[in-house]
């Protein structure tokens, strides 16, 4: 299945490519996930090989509890893959060769603390930016954060506290918490999946933004197909549990991207195969 939605002109002049480079972001080497023991064994992921380069965009889809938040686990060192080898940043993922930030669901902001102390909170604790947190007293990276705030248009809330935002507001601030330490590689499940779909194509504007001017590898895992076919580079599609990779497509389709074209018959025609080739794993 060739993934190639038309987009409009416009946008097409204005298109910028998605940076890829040589030395793999993930590399997943016939990583399977088995939890439990013995007859109460429950296999979250076949052994699975599957890897990312620098810069890319990659969407994970699938039925629910196919696997894809594991993958996401694996990535982050949450979890430890039963057999087979995790690499991130061409090491094994316990090393942390990578500075990750993670967007997930719930924003989890801390509520005592004011969006501008939320978003910054990653710069206290990861390096090289906790050991110069202090000397700073916090002008430049006060600058930082409003930076990031102004671009996703959040530059009048950074005083506010989170109970004061709407849902749409505290997912933007997620998304600057999660890219407030320069993170090499983001990871996003679900981040905008409790969202309205007029807040949710928003953001999705958004995000795209994101990505083309602080250029990170991104892995997505959302079941909103239009989602996955509007941000990513490539998407992977997975099995039922126990999950393995079974489909892996370029999108290609320049950035930026205008949200018109999630309507274009292109472009339904791609996300209804996604679709068919998810219902008939699911039945299998």
């Amino acid at each position: 299945m060739n993934i190639t939605p038309t987009i409009p002109a416009k946008a097409a002049r204005n298109a910028k490519p998605t940076p890829v480079h040589s030395r793999p972001a993930i590399a997943l080497e016939q990583a399977s996930v088995v939890f439990g023991s013995g007859d109460k064994a429950v296999t979250a992921l076949s052994p699975t090989s599957l890897k990312m380069e620098t810069g890319e965009f990659l969407a994970l889809v699938g039925p629910s509890g196919c696997g894809k938040s594991t993958i996401l686990k694996l990535v982050s060192n949450l979890i430890r893959p039963s057999s087979g080898n995790v690499l991130v940043g061409a090491r094994e993922a316990s090393v942390r060769a990578l500075r990750i930030g993670m967007a997930f669901q719930n924003p989890t902001m801390l509520p005592w603390l004011t969006i501008e102390q939320n978003v910054m909170m990653p710069l206290k604790i990861v390096e090289p930016f906790k050991h110069t947190f202090r000397q700073d007293k916090r002008g430049a990276y006060r600058d930082r954060v409003h930076t990031l705030l102004k671009q996703v248009g959040l530059s009048d809330f950074a005083n506010h506290y989170p109970w004061q935002l709407s849902g749409g507001m505290l997912q933007r601030s997620n998304l600057c918490r999660a890219l407030i330490h320069e993170p090499d590689l983001l990871l996003l499940d679900e981040p905008f999946g409790a969202l309205d779909q007029f807040t949710r194509e928003e953001l999705w504007q958004t995000m795209q933004d994101l990505y083309i001017n602080r250029a990170p590898t991104v892995l997505l895992v959302t079941h909103d197909l239009r989602e996955a076919g509007f941000l990513a580079s490539r998407i992977c599609v997975m099995s039922a549990r126990p999950g393995r990779v079974i489909s892996d497509e370029q999108v290609t389709l320049p950035y930026p991207r205008d949200i018109s074209m999630i309507y274009s018959p292109e472009f339904v025609e791609m996300t209804q195969g996604l679709r068919e080739m998810i219902a008939q794993v699911r039945s299998s």
